[in-house]
């Protein structure tokens, strides 16, 4: 039976694991830099969230989400920023379940929207997140700033 559980700050090096493991399935292993350290900081300031789904008291599964706001509607929104089912555990509706876990949070604090992003090559995802309702906005590109190319801009 799977169990989901908001992660606490104990759980800083579960989720950091995770995050490894989701980086090597992405094909981004050189992208995760997260240390134990950064995660908890971010759970005790609740600057970011987890869920965890257990198989028995075996971690099998999380999705780290945080809070935003889009000006385009006005209101506060849940954006998902890292979702992972070990492969063993796939297509046995953890995935659903820990979505509609994720979508009760949004009611409980009147968040008006969950978001995310996904590969484009991450084919069952696409019709995991189709299955289940949601609207994937193909004309547009995620762009990031960071490291040197943030300071630099700053200099600019």
């Amino acid at each position: 039976m799977i169990t989901l559980r908001l992660a606490t700050e104990n759980n800083a090096l579960l989720i950091v694991d995770f995050m490894y493991k989701l980086g090597e399935f992405q094909k981004m292993s050189a992208s995760i830099t997260v240390t134990p350290e950064n995660m908890k900081k971010l759970l005790k300031n609740k600057d970011g969230e987890a869920v965890l789904a257990y198989d028995d008291d075996k971690p099998v599964a999380f999705a780290y989400f945080c809070q935003h706001s889009s000006a385009f509607i006005g209101q506060t929104c849940m954006y998902i920023d890292a979702f992972y089912i070990n492969e063993n555990y796939r297509k046995k509706g953890i995935g659903k379940q820990i979505m509609k876990y994720l979508a009760q949070i949004c009611q409980e604090r009147g968040y008006a929207r969950m978001e995310w992003l996904c590969l484009d090559w991450n084919t069952n995802a696409w019709d995991f997140y189709s299955h289940l309702g949601s609207t994937a906005y193909e004309n547009m590109t995620l762009h990031r700033l960071y490291g040197d190319n943030l300071k630099k801009l700053q200099k600019k």
